[in-house]
């Protein structure tokens, strides 16, 4: 299940509204090159706090692939035919020269005569391949997403989070589960069902993400104003607050107006923010463009920060490469000003929107370089869109600059350091 769902309304539109006096806002604009922190970080550094955690789907399969599932997931729209031109979800192409094994499709051959091949998330080695680049890009945490896993899915679910494991653990990287709610009906005992039976097992691999000395758990989805998230607060905060019962750091992943309650976000759900240890507002599709991400960190981040700050919550925002099929990237600027911004004011870790989001163009996975490597005539854009030669691991290589920026390890600069050619 995609999130799209939830972001194809012009929400970037409507980020000014209000939010920051405007004392505020002239002293985050009074020192540019100055990072300055409202408040301490409610937690010290840990495997979150301090950390760059990227969302890992782990959710495509392909036909004869081996998996419980078996069909086009995620790749298709009709998931029992392979993707082609008129049946698909995916809007990006990965480069697929590190991967051992390819599903041919029903895409023509790719401009330079090879076949239009796809991994699939089931095999192990794809899965011990995105650790390794996580592993030499310095992503620290990896935030395995579970949805309903009561349904078809369920078996195949299963099985990604022990490939996890072990790909977390032979590259020294971290994971944690992220439950996304999203159409999930009877998730408030649902959720505590496959905790106590299922993934409550994972935290004893050297690998599981901790913080405070709690494993780590989130929630994505509560208050949300959509169809798809129709719960009440109550139900919400009861599996908020029997997480944190078992011991668990809790981090909500939450509307990008979380802390108005409007817009994306239904009214009524301050308390069940307020209840998280983290919190980790969406961010895909909100913005398009270096001013637009400018204007979020003035009118959206700086008060959610402050709030945070107030309630001794941390705070782990969101960052996007952008959506290299709506020709958002800019060859790194959007990134790179998303991680300046942030890390100036204050966050105490990131959130990488998506590892491996072919679905949504939000990929930092290695991706297509040239025209030559996408199917011909597909009209699917690779990383040279506006006219800058990249290299597939460009945004892994991004991510790894603006992570040394949060720890410190590299200057605060507005100017980005990473080539777009290593």
């Amino acid at each position: 299940m995609s999130r799209r769902s939830v972001i194809a309304s012009a929400l970037a539109a409507s980020a000014a509204i209000g939010g920051v006096s405007a004392a505020q806002r002239a002293v985050a604009a009074s020192d540019p090159g100055r990072r300055a922190r409202p408040a301490p970080a409610a937690s010290p550094p840990g495997d979150v706090v301090g950390k760059i955690t990227v969302g890992y789907q782990g959710w495509f399969a392909c036909t004869g692939d081996g998996a419980p599932i078996n069909s086009w997931w995620h790749w298709s729209q009709d998931a029992s035919r392979p993707p082609s031109p008129g049946n698909t979800t995916l809007v990006s192409w990965p480069d697929m020269r590190e991967y051992d094994r390819g599903y041919p499709t029903a895409y023509p051959d790719l401009g330079n005569g090879g076949t239009a091949n796809l991994f699939s998330s089931w095999d192990q080695q794809t899965v011990d391949t995105h650790f390794r680049w996580m592993r030499e890009n310095d992503c620290d945490t990896a935030a395995l997403q579970r949805f309903n896993p009561f349904g078809d899915e369920g078996p195949t679910r299963d099985a990604m989070a022990q490939k996890v494991r072990r790909s977390a653990e032979a590259n020294g990287r971290k994971f944690y589960i992220m439950y996304d709610v999203s159409g999930w009906t009877s998730m408030q005992s649902e959720i505590k069902e496959d905790w106590t039976s299922k993934m409550k097992a994972y935290t004893a691999s050297s690998a599981y993400a901790h913080q405070n000395g709690k494993p780590v758990v989130c929630v994505w989805g509560f208050g949300f104003s959509d169809p798809g998230r129709p719960f009440e607060p109550a139900p919400c905060q009861d599996v908020v607050e029997w997480l944190k019962a078992q011991g668990c750091y809790v981090i909500g992943g939450v509307p990008t107006h979380w802390r108005t309650g409007t817009d994306d976000s239904r009214p009524g759900f301050s308390d069940v923010y307020h209840a998280f240890d983290m919190i980790s507002p969406w961010m895909v599709g909100r913005i398009g463009n270096v001013d637009q991400a400018d204007q979020f960190s003035r009118d959206i981040n700086t008060p959610d920060q402050a709030d945070c700050d107030a309630h001794g919550i941390d705070y782990q925002p969101c960052v996007i490469p952008g959506d290299l099929q709506g020709r958002a990237r800019a060859h790194g600027e959007l990134m790179w000003r998303q991680f300046y911004n942030l890390t100036r004011g204050g966050a105490q870790g990131f959130y990488i929107s998506m590892f491996d989001e072919f679905n949504e163009g939000n990929q930092i996975a290695k991706t297509a370089e040239t025209g030559a490597d996408v199917p011909a005539g597909s009209g699917i854009y690779a990383l040279d869109e506006d006219g800058t030669s990249c290299s597939s691991d460009y945004y892994l290589r991004l991510t790894a600059d603006g992570g040394r920026m949060l720890k410190g390890e590299i200057p605060l600069t507005a100017t980005r350091p990473t080539r777009p050619r290593a």
